[in-house]
C-alpha cells in the first residue's frame, strides 16, 4: 500500500486507508514518535473487514508528514525539570495542535465525523478531539493513555532514564540496538517478539524515516499541554479505555483515570501487556473496537 498525501490545517500529511469509502470512518492517531505503520496492517484490515473505512495517518513532525523545521529541538532535561516544577514551557506546538491537524484531515477528506481511536500520546490526541469537537467524534477509544493528571505514577525510573537517553552514536547499527532496548523494556512481558520480528519491524521504520527532532518536539508537547482533566469529563462519545497491567512507560492507572473522568466509560485491562500492540492481542482489539463502534 503506498501512501496518500493531503494538506490539513496548513500542513502536509500522509495517510493510507483500508476498506470501503462509504463505510463509517474509523480514524487511527498514533504515539509519541511513532510512524503510522505501527497501526499493524492485520489490525487495520481486520477492521476493515468488520465494514469500516480505516484511515491512519503520520502526526506532524514523523514519519513522510510535514516536518517542523523551523522549530528549535528542546533539551529534554531542561523540559522535565520545568515541567516538574509547574514553570512555562516554550515549545514548538502542543497537542491541541495535532488534534487540530486531525480534524483538519478529516475536513480535507470531507468525513463530518468519524470513530477516534488513539494510542499512547495518540489516544492524548484523541481525548482532546472527543472533549473540544463532540460533534465530530463518534466514538472514542483510549489505548494505553493517560489522563495526565500529575498525581498519577510515572514510567519505571529505569524506562523514563532510557526515554531520555541518545543513542549512542547515529551509526544504523547503534540506532537499532537503542530501539531494540526501548522496545524490550516497554513492551509486553507476555508478548514479546523474537528479535528477527523485532529487527524487522525496526527497520522498516527506520528506512520509511528517521527524525528523532520530531520525537523530541512530540515529547515536549506533552510536557507542556497539560492534562486532560477538565477536557475529560466533558466528552459524551462513547468511550472505550483499553490498557496493559504490565505497562511499564504509562501505568495501568492512567488508563483506569481515563476511564473514571469519562462518565460511562468501559475500561478493559490486558494482563500482561505492556506499552504497545502485541500481534497475539489484536483479534481482541478487533473485536472490542468494532463492537464498540458497531
Amino acid at each position: 500500500m503506498s501512501e496518500l498525501y493531503i494538506r490539513a490545517n496548513g500542513i502536509e500529511l500522509a495517510y493510507e486507508e483500508f476498506g470501503q469509502p462509504d463505510h463509517p470512518v474509523i480514524l487511527l492517531i498514533m504515539g509519541l514518535g511513532t510512524q503510522m505503520i505501527a497501526w499493524p496492517e492485520d489490525f487495520c484490515r481486520g477492521l476493515a473487514a468488520r465494514g469500516f473505512r480505516v484511515i491512519r495517518f503520520d502526526n506532524r513532525d514523523i514519519g513522510l508528514s510535514q516536518k517542523m523545521d523551523g522549530g528549535r529541538v528542546p533539551h529534554m532535561l531542561k523540559m522535565a525539570a520545568f515541567s516538574r516544577l509547574n514553570l512555562p514551557l516554550d515549545v514548538p506546538y502542543r497537542l491541541q495542535d495535532m488534534a487540530q491537524d486531525a480534524i483538519g484531515l478529516l475536513d480535507a477528506l470531507d468525513i463530518e465525523s468519524a470513530h477516534i481511536v488513539g494510542a499512547s500520546m495518540g489516544g492524548m490526541i484523541a481525548q482532546l478531539m472527543a472533549g473540544h469537537f463532540p460533534f465530530r467524534v463518534l466514538s472514542l477509544t483510549s489505548i494505553m493513555s493517560s489522563s495526565g493528571r500529575k498525581s498519577l505514577p510515572g514510567a519505571k525510573r529505569n524506562v523514563a532514564l532510557h526515554m531520555l537517553r541518545r543513542p549512542a552514536s547515529a551509526d544504523p547499527q547503534a540506532l537499532q540496538d537503542h530501539a531494540m532496548r526501548t522496545w524490550r523494556l516497554i513492551g509486553s512481558p507476555d508478548y514479546q517478539p523474537s528479535d528477527a520480528a523485532l529487527r524487522d519491524k525496526l527497520s522498516r521504520s527506520y528506512q520509511r524515516s528517521y527524525y528523532p527532532a520530531g520525537h523530541a518536539r512530540h515529547m515536549a508537547a506533552i510536557m507542556a499541554s497539560g492534562d486532560r482533566v477538565k477536557v475529560l469529563k466533558k466528552i459524551v462519545a462513547p468511550t472505550l479505555v483499553i490498557h496493559g497491567k504490565a505497562d511499564p512507560l504509562v501505568p495501568v492507572a492512567g488508563g483506569i483515570d481515563t476511564a473514571r473522568l469519562v462518565r460511562g466509560a468501559r475500561l478493559e485491562i490486558f494482563e500482561g501487556m505492556g506499552h504497545d500492540l502485541p500481534a497475539p492481542l489484536l483479534p481482541q482489539f478487533v473485536d472490542l473496537i468494532s463492537e464498540h463502534a458497531g
